[in-house]
């Protein structure tokens, strides 16, 4: 097993992915927990987008969309993603890559009823990844649904979350001279234990 220490110490990936998260947070200015999600469509033409996670679980990550967006499209068609996490301010990321499916449940709920009543109706009315005529028409459609649910709408159908449970984990950070700091750590799809290598820069 590589030795780590300091930032990188710790036997577990999750835990550490939350220490540096909870650092990125009292530096970085914006949207610490902002991740590019990687996928590919039918085709295997890769896509990236910026998406906010939301949760750091035991063993996984947890972020929440549109099920007719397109991001979704390609994760329930390939069934796996990749994302990294980036904080220039720390001058460190974390890089991701394993096995998606849905958080559709109790949790997708909670997360929903916590957000903002205008971002509760937005995600009612937008068509997420489809064409839309004018700001004008969206913002027609929002005032047109508020009206229709009120102050407490349900969670649409079509929105909720997903999980990405990693096979493949990079914990990297800069070093001088572009000698960085690098520890992958791997498993197989259904086991829990990690093997952990330092790597070249």
């Amino acid at each position: 097993m590589a030795e780590r220490s300091g930032i990188f110490a710790g036997e577990d990936p999750f835990a550490l992915a939350r220490a540096w998260l909870t650092e990125a947070e009292a530096r970085e200015p914006n949207d610490p927990n902002a991740i590019a999600l990687a996928t590919v469509d039918a085709s295997g033409l890769p896509n990236v987008r910026m998406v906010l996670l939301k949760e750091i679980e035991a063993d996984a990550f947890v972020f929440y969309t549109n099920y007719g967006s397109a991001k979704a499209q390609e994760l329930d068609s390939a069934g796996q993603a990749a994302f990294v996490l980036h904080w220039k301010s720390l001058r460190r990321q974390i890089r991701v890559r394993g096995e998606i499916s849905r958080e559709d449940g109790p949790q997708a709920d909670a997360y929903y009823n916590s957000r903002s009543l205008q971002s509760r109706i937005g995600a009612w009315a937008s068509e997420q990844s489809q064409p839309l005529d004018s700001r004008a028409s969206l913002m027609a459609k929002v005032a047109k649904i508020g009206l229709e649910k009120g102050l407490s709408p349900e969670r649409p159908p079509f929105w909720g979350g997903y999980r990405l449970r990693p096979v493949e984990m990079e914990f990297w950070a800069d070093g001088d001279f572009r000698l960085h700091d690098r520890f992958r750590w791997v498993r197989a799809k259904d086991e829990k234990t990690w093997k952990i290598n330092r790597l070249n820069p």
